[in-house]
């Protein structure tokens, strides 16, 4: 009784994460550059009922009988797929198509991003919420 009351509670909250990431992709669906997220989900730990048979000449084997004993956030994983470009009417903003990232920089430190919505600072260089681009090739 107490292995699955374990197993339902480990499994409710590994949900509520997932739901807390959909509400964050729905929240966001109107942001430039953002990439949606999705969770995945692995065994915590499982028991073997019964071991795994190995084939004889007349019959197969079996596979082992396991009682899973609860769920755990795999991964949380960005999905980077290309989204639909639309003209903005600046000339300044620009967009990627295919894999690769704007790399900005602010001195030493350095920021990506695939939202490109750029404006030229006073010398007439390209930026973005005081980040200037940088060329790295």
């Amino acid at each position: 009784m107490m292995r699955s009351m374990f197993a339902g509670v480990s499994g409710l909250k590994v949900h509520q994460v997932r739901m807390d990431i959909i509400g964050n992709n729905i929240a966001n669906v109107n942001t430039a550059g953002y990439k949606s997220s999705r969770a995945t989900f692995q065994d915590m730990l499982s028991q073997t009922m019964r071991p795994a048979t190995a084939p004889t000449d007349t019959r197969g084997g079996t596979n082992p009988q396991q009682i899973g004993l609860g769920v755990q956030l795999g991964s949380i994983d960005v999905k980077h797929t290309q989204g639909n470009t639309q003209s903005t009417g600046y000339i300044t903003d620009l967009a990627i198509e295919g894999e690769g990232f704007f790399v900005l920089g602010q001195g030493e430190n350095r920021q990506y991003t695939r939202a490109g919505m750029f404006g030229l600072d006073n010398e007439q260089k390209e930026t973005s919420s005081h980040w200037s681009m940088v060329n790295e090739s």
